[in-house]
């Protein structure tokens, strides 16, 4: 096992490191100078060299890409002076002369709009992600499970062809398509019904009782971002449950005389449920780092709409940090997921 997990973890550190590349080389060729960018069009040429030096703009692309990665990275070197050690955070673990080995939360720079540092940007828009793509997939598992198992028990009638149509119509719907026609339906012209908004957030503010949670705004953006996993999920658990029920053992339980209630969610359900994990575990990755678009068409305040909005206004520290926030993610998820396969069946780990 901990073979397995060595190269598990080595495997991610590479791919981490292959975006953290494409994503510095990709946004330091674009046009446009940053420095003008963080200080405006009227700055002046001084004001705007200081920017550049400070900003590293001054030095050759391949220095600068170095620089960023001792700046990303958890362990770097750094001068010992108090305004880096203000700057950084660190913590010193090594001297070395002038400078030092420093434990440290990744540095990835300030925000050319607001001037405020990216970690505390995305920090505070972090939490409203994980709510949404949580609520999105708990959704998506509940409902697309129970539609499998109904479709497979109710195999070649109205319900199994019009479950199997609903998740070809989601599977093929972009959610960005289906977010629009939810936002305008039930959020515009069905607002007096439903009680719903085209936009919002999981907080709001209000003059008299301060800041609180409106966890009505969360259902419109949550079944537009469940819509496809959920589509998914059916099928999957139509196709596995309909290959369980065909098994020796399940016949040989249906001749003990157990109810079909106890022998599809006693027996078949669990066993066909290993694809659907797998479906689960990925799609949970995928929505804390693709809801984008989503978040933007509700206004919810996340990360996506935040990495739009920066964007819109050519903030490239903040849609820089934003990618490699949700590039680590989906690595993360994506190494517990392996993780957990390798400790649940042993033959995972010889590959």
């Amino acid at each position: 096992m901990a073979g397995f997990l060595a190269r598990r973890i080595r495997y991610s550190l590479l791919v981490l490191l292959g975006v953290v590349t494409v994503v510095f080389f990709l946004f330091n060729v674009l046009p446009g100078d940053p420095a003008r960018l963080t200080m405006g069009q009227r700055s002046d040429l001084s004001t705007l060299e200081n920017v550049r030096r400070e900003m590293n703009l001054d030095k050759p692309l391949l220095t600068r890409y170095l620089i960023y990665l001792n700046d990303i990275s958890p362990i770097g070197t750094h001068s010992r002076d108090a305004a880096t050690q203000a700057k950084y955070h660190y913590i010193s673990l090594l001297p070395l002369g002038s400078k030092t080995l420093a434990l440290k939360w990744p540095y990835l720079g300030r925000s050319y709009r607001t001037k405020r540092e990216v970690n505390a940007v995305l920090t505070e828009a972090l939490p409203g992600t994980i709510v949404l793509a949580l609520a999105a997939m708990t959704l998506a598992t509940l409902f697309g499970i129970l539609l499998g198992v109904l479709a497979s028990l109710k195999k070649n009638t109205w319900l199994d062809t019009s479950a199997i149509a609903a998740s070809v119509a989601g599977i093929s719907m972009p959610s960005f398509f289906a977010g629009l026609i939810i936002a305008y339906c039930f959020g515009y012209l069905l607002h007096n019904f439903s009680g719903l908004n085209m936009t919002g957030s999981l907080w709001e503010y209000d003059p008299f009782t301060g800041r609180h949670i409106v966890l009505k705004n969360l259902i419109l953006p949550a079944i537009a971002l469940g819509i496809r996993p959920l589509a998914i999920i059916t099928q999957l658990t139509r196709s596995a449950v309909l290959d369980v029920l065909s098994q020796d053992y399940i016949r040989t339980a249906y001749a003990k005389g157990l109810s079909k209630t106890r022998v599809v969610f006693s027996h078949a359900l669990p066993n066909a449920l290993n694809p659907v994990v797998t479906a689960i575990s990925g799609w949970l990755a995928e929505l804390l780092a693709g809801s984008f678009f989503i978040e933007y068409i509700f206004g919810w305040k996340g990360v996506g709409k935040l990495t739009v909005d920066a964007l819109d206004k050519f903030d490239f520290p903040l849609v820089m940090g934003s990618v490699l926030l949700t590039a680590f993610i989906f690595i993360i998820v994506s190494l517990a997921t392996d993780l957990l396969y390798g400790w649940l069946d042993p033959r995972v780990r010889l590959r």
